[in-house]
């Protein structure tokens, strides 16, 4: 990842944080000041989902030439991307808590990012249950774009087709239609960015730290031999 990007990344993040803790927002019933999580709990999605479809990519292109890199990209983007569901998840409960009553009220949206989450970790079952190197990632590979298949009708489809409470989904508009005022995109959009950005960068980490690792362990059977 770019120096600049990073640059970019910290800059908004702070920006972020500062104006969304501090700046106006609108004094709807019911939500109130609970309405500045709408900067971190779907910053948070869009970055999972951004981070699974960079990992879904790289599957395939393993599929169509496979190398030990692009395994390596598609593991650890999918790594992050679960973090940042898992964070999600975390962010809207505790929202939840306030503007419904409960962390967990058995939303559509809920329980269907709940499944998709949990399809993802079984990916990482699947990797930790083999053995054989090239066998783990080609089967991973196929279960990573099993798992972005169904991740999209669980979280984007099947809650705007049943009765849901969540903003967007069984017939409610989402925020942009009715409260996310020019105040609020000022720093919503931003945070999107900055949250893909951050998620980015911690993958890009995690990748050179495993090629490291890889890089050690194979020196380690050289000398062993």
């Amino acid at each position: 990842m770019k120096t600049w990007l990073k640059v970019v990344a910290v800059i908004l993040l702070f920006y972020v944080h500062l104006a969304g803790m501090l700046g106006d927002v609108p004094r709807l019933h019911i939500l109130n000041e609970t309405i500045r999580a709408l900067y971190f709990h779907v910053p948070m999605w869009f970055g999972m989902c951004a981070l699974f479809l960079v990992s879904v990519y790289h599957s395939v292109i393993y599929l169509r030439n496979p190398t030990v890199d692009t395994d390596r990209k598609a593991v650890e983007y999918a790594n992050v991307g679960l973090v940042f569901g898992i964070l999600g998840m975390l962010t809207g409960m505790l929202w939840a808590n306030y503007a419904w009553g409960s962390p967990w009220h058995g939303d559509p949206k809920q329980n269907g990012a709940a499944i998709a989450l949990l399809v993802y970790m079984a990916y990482f079952v699947l990797r930790g249950s083999l053995e054989n190197q090239e066998q783990k990632a080609r089967l991973s590979a196929v279960y990573n774009i099993f798992a972005f298949a169904a991740m999209i009708p669980l979280i984007f489809i099947i809650p705007r087709m049943t009765s849901s409470m969540h903003p967007g989904s069984g017939g409610n508009p989402g925020f942009n239609m009715y409260d996310l005022d020019n105040r609020m995109r000022l720093i919503f959009y931003p945070a999107v960015i900055a949250w893909i950005l951050v998620g980015v960068w911690i993958a890009s980490q995690r990748i050179r730290y495993r090629k490291i690792q890889d890089q050690l362990s194979d020196l380690e059977y050289e000398k062993s031999i």
